[in-house]
């Protein structure tokens, strides 16, 4: 079997409108307004520099590099207290990381801050069954560039020795285009957009729930020869 690549907001834990809290309280002295829908249509998929850099560069600022660190350490204490112990996970998660693990390496690849992946991996349960996190903190651009999963592909390389078949599990818009850019099967869960978006996208597979996500799913690969079967693509 292959390995797995996992995104992390919105495939495993349910943070967005936490995300969206502790980035209104950020940008709200600035005179910038962040409605759910503008968040949701144009900066959800972005890592924290991405996003701040877009927001401000929407209202009409330019934002230099000490700009966004400044706000990227004012958010991220509010992220932490407002997740506090009551983090949200998608049902099957745990399931998913222990039966992938099972099958072969995983690896998250995240525009999240590593301290934030960390604490939702211990509350989880499933820390140990992580081989590698490549965070924000890792990359200089954010999805939808492959930047995140061409290191995820070569951290996996490191781990087993060779290199390994991987397939994404992803929830926007931006992540599948990373991955696809990278090369790499993606199938996407519908927790953040519609499915006829994501498969719009380009995801391989697309599911509307986690727990719908077999291994079948996962790992099933085309024929190359012969007429094209449709495969499980998608339920």
């Amino acid at each position: 079997m292959g390995s797995t690549l996992f995104d992390f907001n919105g495939v495993l834990v349910d943070d967005e409108s936490v995300h969206l809290a502790a980035f209104r309280q950020v940008v709200k002295p600035l005179g910038i307004e962040l409605d759910d829908a503008t968040y949701a249509e144009r900066y959800l998929g972005f890592d924290d520099a991405g996003a701040f850099r877009a927001m401000l560069t929407d209202a009409g600022q330019t934002p230099s590099d000490e700009d966004v660190a400044r706000l990227i350490a004012a958010k991220k204490p509010l992220y932490m207290e407002l997740i506090g112990d009551s983090l949200v996970i998608f049902d099957g998660a745990q399931d998913l990381v222990r039966r992938r693990a099972a099958l072969g390496p995983i690896g998250i690849v995240s525009g999240a801050l590593r301290d934030e992946i960390e604490h939702a991996l211990r509350v989880m349960g499933v820390r140990d069954a992580v081989a590698f996190i490549v965070s924000a903190e890792d990359t200089q651009r954010c999805k939808p560039d492959p930047e995140g999963y061409l290191l995820g592909m070569r951290a996996m390389q490191e781990h087993v020795g060779q290199r390994s078949p991987a397939v994404v599990i992803e929830d926007s818009i931006a992540g599948i285009e990373a991955a696809k850019r990278a090369g790499l099967r993606c199938a996407a869960v519908a927790h953040s957009y519609p499915a006829e978006k994501l498969r719009a996208a380009g995801a391989d597979v697309v599911v509307h729930h986690l727990v719908e996500l077999t291994d079948e799913l996962l790992d099933y690969e085309a024929p190359t020869h012969g007429p094209k079967s449709g495969g499980p693509s998608e339920r």
